[in-house]
């Protein structure tokens, strides 16, 4: 959720920057984000683990909606892939790319059948970033294939120390619905000077192009409503494990009330979700759009609570 622009920043002076900005965590607002260029993306004519490195960290910029050329517009948001995947995915934890590459292909109940790299690729590309499929073929998603397997070779070669994750304890699911008013609570205490009060984000100048320095958590430029932040569950483990940026320090029911809260508010939406878990029995507790293979309420789907829905799957089993 928040922005990973880490070669553009000051590293050593990074926990004073946000202590100062946000009062909760870690934000980084130095020169070089806007003063560092380049080379065009055009210039990449064939698939490199650099390019692939850049469009992660950079995705507006390279393949966003406001780029300059209009057959580079793949992404229909201004955020980047690395607002999930911090530290351009090398960072060790939650929503790591480090061992992505080792877990495809595999059967994807969403999906319906076996995918491998490229297809989870462009599932992020048409939920997460609310854009267009990526040509299987394309030196773009070549690229991010690259890279990421470039991170597992990387994290094959780390030493046991490095490969811990900096994280608290992992969520654990309170036995109750989400309070979305609690979360407003939480929301306004710790996520409002980094991503606004009406979970705008804030962009990193005024060129959209350069994307976002905290990314939008709603509204029309954030994620749709098929990506897997959506999921309150998903949604709570992230926020568990990384908010408020540098200082994660929110509890269970914290992160999972304030998660409900993010998801309580409109996103752009997206067509044939019904399409969706062709076996729905197979469809998360906690996915929030229909159809299910139950009667509980949508309502229940999206903020719990969500054993009952569970027992009732062991049922059939």
């Amino acid at each position: 959720m928040i922005q990973d622009r880490t070669t553009h920043q000051q590293q050593d002076a990074a926990p004073t920057t946000l202590l100062i900005a946000c009062g909760i965590g870690l934000c980084v607002f130095t020169g070089t984000l806007l003063l560092q260029t380049e080379p065009p993306a055009e210039l990449y004519a064939e698939p490199s683990v650099e390019y692939g490195r850049l469009l992660v960290r950079d995705t507006a910029r390279h393949m966003g909606p406001a780029h300059e050329v209009p057959s580079m517009r793949f992404t229909g948001t201004s955020m980047d892939c690395a607002s999930c995947h911090l530290d351009t995915g090398t960072r060790p934890g939650t929503l790591s790319l480090l061992q992505a590459a080792q877990r495809y292909p595999r059967f994807s109940g969403r999906d319906g059948g076996e995918g491998d790299l490229r297809d989870r690729i462009n599932g992020c590309m048409t939920r997460s970033m609310n854009g267009q499929e990526l040509d299987r073929e394309s030196v773009q998603i070549r690229s991010i294939e690259m890279y990421i397997r470039q991170l597992n070779a990387q994290y094959a070669v780390m030493g046991e120390t490095r490969r811990i994750p900096d994280e608290p304890p992992a969520f654990s699911e309170p036995d109750r619905a989400a309070d979305v008013s609690a979360g407003k609570l939480v929301f306004e205490a710790n996520c409002v000077a980094c991503h606004g009060v009406n979970g705008e984000g804030l962009l990193a100048s005024t060129d959209r192009s350069e994307g976002y320095l905290f990314p939008p958590l709603w509204g029309p430029d954030s994620f749709n409503n098929g990506a897997g932040m959506t999921r309150i569950l998903t949604a709570a483990r992230f926020i568990k494990a990384r908010m408020p940026l540098g200082k994660p320090d929110l509890t269970n029911d914290e992160a999972f009330d304030v998660a409900a809260y993010m998801n309580s508010h409109e996103r752009p939406q997206r067509h044939n979700l019904e399409v969706d878990y062709p076996d729905l029995k197979n469809k998360p507790v906690d996915s929030p759009y229909p159809p299910y293979a139950d009667e509980f309420p949508v309502k229940q789907h999206r903020i719990g609570p969500f054993e009952p829905i569970r027992n009732f799957y062991r049922n059939l089993e």
